[in-house]
């Protein structure tokens, strides 16, 4: 059984909802990187960055995060930008779904090994299903779900969707 969770208008404002998070915790900053994890993290960060450049004056850096979500301790972590690009800088991780925290962890990982102002995590969906210590800073909405259920992320041109599955 299939239940939609979050319709396309429904994700527009939980978008514009956590980049007013971002820029209220990021007031002073003048520069924002927004990294996403590849695949639906960074078309979730593409959206939250959009929003971010219509609200902010501070320079919206989009960074993609790149790894083997299966195996991310053998294939490393890896930045579409340098390192001195977000050294000392505030940092934004974001994925679509929070499930058991492994990508995130690693790609927080990844940030701390160079000093960075901040860093805070993002994601659409938190299952709280997660096996490391780490939480999302700014979240769309929180669902208590089984471990045999699956989150699908939709992001498609004015069709964006949330499915339980």
């Amino acid at each position: 059984m299939v239940n939609r969770i979050l319709t396309h208008e429904q994700i527009q404002h939980k978008v514009k909802r956590i980049a007013h998070q971002i820029y209220e915790a990021n007031v002073d900053e003048e520069e924002i990187v927004v990294a996403g994890i590849d695949g639906g993290g960074l078309n979730f960060a593409k959206k939250i960055a959009t929003v971010l450049k219509k609200i902010t004056e501070a320079e919206i850096v989009l960074c993609r995060l790149t790894m083997d979500k299966k195996n991310p301790l053998k294939s490393g972590v890896n930045t579409s930008i340098e390192e001195a690009d977000y050294k000392n800088k505030s940092i934004v991780l974001v994925d679509d779904v929070l499930n058991s925290g492994t990508t995130l962890i690693y790609g927080v990982h990844h940030f701390l090994k160079t000093p960075i102002k901040q860093l805070k995590t993002a994601v659409l969906v938190n299952r709280n299903h997660k096996k490391y210590p780490i939480k999302a800073d700014y979240k769309g909405i929180s669902l208590s779900t089984s471990l045999n259920e699956h989150i699908r992320v939709e992001f498609q041109t004015k069709n964006d969707a949330v499915y339980l599955e």
